[in-house]
């Protein structure tokens, strides 16, 4: 998954004021954002496999900490943590954490075996990352059903969502269809972290936009 990791930010924001747009959207793709950062810094590790999955070459082999469900939930935590601080609502910071985790449990649908629970094997995986058929408009159905209900519900500005949609369907056939690079580099990384940094930009753009939920 990719912006799929989206569909429960817009949803939750469909009907929730708090948290707001920008800190669901960071909710949705926390764990991928820990991910690259860790890769920066050489604490968990990727290499390009072709044919280690129909769909994505990336062997996530070393990811004990962001790609654990313990640390799913340590990150959940942690920005829960953030937005009761910030806010004081109970609600918020715990549909925070949900989105937060719910990273987790979508990639445990498509990831060939390379989630852990706390780290250590055994490692989970579903692998409709072999199964293009199935993933690919699974993907497109519940980030775009969230996107609909969250434009149902909020009405922003035409030119905006469209914007919105646009960029979400080009970062995804971008993900799809480009060859990948031979090897793993820190620009892989930072390519992602940028491509995460821009959604959430323009999904905060959108936002400023969108009526109050009723």
């Amino acid at each position: 998954m990719f912006i799929g990791h989206w569909a429960p930010a817009l949803a939750v924001a469909a009907k929730r004021p708090a948290p707001t747009l920008g800190v669901l959207m960071i909710a949705g793709q926390l764990i991928d954002w820990a991910f690259f950062s860790f890769h920066l810094a050489g604490i968990e590790h990727m290499r390009f496999t072709p044919g280690i999955s129909a769909m994505n070459p990336m062997d996530l082999y070393h990811m004990p900490y962001s790609h654990s469900l313990a640390g799913a939930a340590g990150f959940g935590l942690a920005l829960a943590a953030c937005v009761w601080l910030a806010i004081r609502d109970r609600t918020a910071a715990l549909l925070a954490a949900a989105v937060v985790v719910s990273h987790w449990f979508i990639d445990l649908l498509v990831h060939v075996p390379d989630l852990t629970l706390a780290g250590s094997p055994p490692k989970l995986g579903l692998g409709l990352w072999n199964h293009p058929a199935i993933e690919m408009p699974l993907e497109l159905g519940i980030t775009f059903g969230a996107l609909w209900l969250y434009a149902r519900h909020r009405r922003p500005m035409p030119v905006r969502l469209w914007t919105f949609a646009a960029l979400l369907l080009a970062l995804q056939a971008f993900n799809w269809f480009v060859p990948p690079p031979p090897e793993a580099t820190p620009s892989n990384s930072v390519m992602a972290i940028a491509a995460y940094g821009l959604v959430t930009l323009v999904a905060v753009w959108m936002g400023k936009s969108a009526r109050a939920p009723a």
